[in-house]
């Protein structure tokens, strides 16, 4: 189940495609996106509410699959047009990791057991999971706050903990839609440093879909999109 290692690119989508309905309610909200990020790449996706952002991200973290294209992963075809060529639920797991806006941290479990539970869901030993949820908490500089629920942390300290919760499963892609969105100057400019940190670090292809042009100097590349069309850069 394990993707190829040995590829350049972490995520190739190729003209990807997304409709909605049909007749007279059809809408298209990606028309022939593409985009390919290398291991190790951190990519800024831009462009105003409504232009097919969140859906492209869905599409290539195998959520919301595509009408039509393909999404091929450290080098492997995962999704041909409709046809999956893996189980997508279980290579999404595997593979993929995600933060939102909101950390969606589950709230009556402690920042450690909130990272460790997606290692356990996915078969990992318990102390497995608890010895690589410390390194990961202490890399991301919240380890003193492991016993602390949700409730007890910052807004950028929540972000870090689901940060950590998306590294669990080493990951070959991140995405990430606005997870600045509900914090400060000074703190959504360090969550992207640390998008950018994770990617060169640990070799992922991040993808952060954002509205916040104040800390783009962080990004390697950055795309547009514009009424489901995407626009690589000149």
């Amino acid at each position: 189940m394990n993707a190829s290692q040995d590829s350049p690119f972490a995520i190739e989508a190729v003209r990807l495609t997304k409709v909605y309905g049909s007749g007279n309610t059809e809408v298209v909200a990606l028309k022939d996106a593409s985009m390919r990020v290398r291991c190790g790449e951190v990519v800024a996706l831009l462009g105003p509410s409504g232009s097919g952002k969140s859906t492209f991200l869905t599409a290539v973290g195998l959520i919301n699959p595509p009408t039509a294209g393909q999404i091929t992963i450290r080098g492997k075809l995962v999704l041909d047009g409709p046809e999956a060529k893996t189980n997508l639920r279980t290579f999404r797991r595997q593979q993929i990791g995600f933060i939102f806006q909101k950390s969606n941290l589950i709230p009556f479990l402690s920042a450690a057991e909130n990272v460790q539970i997606a290692m356990e869901l996915n078969g990992e030993s318990r102390r497995a999971a608890a010895t690589r949820t410390m390194e990961l908490l202490d890399y991301l500089g919240v380890a003193d706050r492991a016993r602390n629920l949700p409730s007890m942390l910052s807004g950028g300290q929540q972000q870090r903990v689901a940060v950590a919760r998306a590294l669990a499963n080493r990951p070959s892609v991140i995405l990430a839609d606005e997870p600045t969105a509900a914090l400060d100057s000074h703190r959504g400019r360090q969550v992207m440093e640390l998008f950018a940190q994770v990617a060169h670090d640990q070799k992922a292809g991040v993808i952060v879909v954002t509205h916040d042009h104040r800390s783009l100097d962080v990004f390697d590349t950055k795309y547009e999109m514009e009424d489901g069309r995407l626009f690589s850069p000149a």
